[in-house]
């Protein structure tokens, strides 16, 4: 999933807040939908270039012994 493809959703959510906003002139609705976009793009930002790390983090040593096992 790329970052374009991930951001149509808060861009959305984002606007449908904007459009809340004029159409009630209601704060408080309009406030969190709008963070609630900024929080959701930000995941994005921070979360989606790890999406396709996959596999053990550190090198892995065949000829480690667990003792625990």
């Amino acid at each position: 999933m790329s970052l374009r493809t991930y951001l149509i959703l808060p861009i959305g959510i984002v606007l449908l807040g904007t459009v809340y906003w004029f159409l009630s002139y209601e704060a408080a609705g309009a406030v969190l939908l709008i963070v609630f976009g900024g929080a959701m793009a930000l995941m994005g930002f921070i979360l989606l270039p790890t999406l396709n790390n996959v596999g053990p983090t550190a090198p892995v040593d065949p000829e480690f012994d667990d003792p625990g096992r």
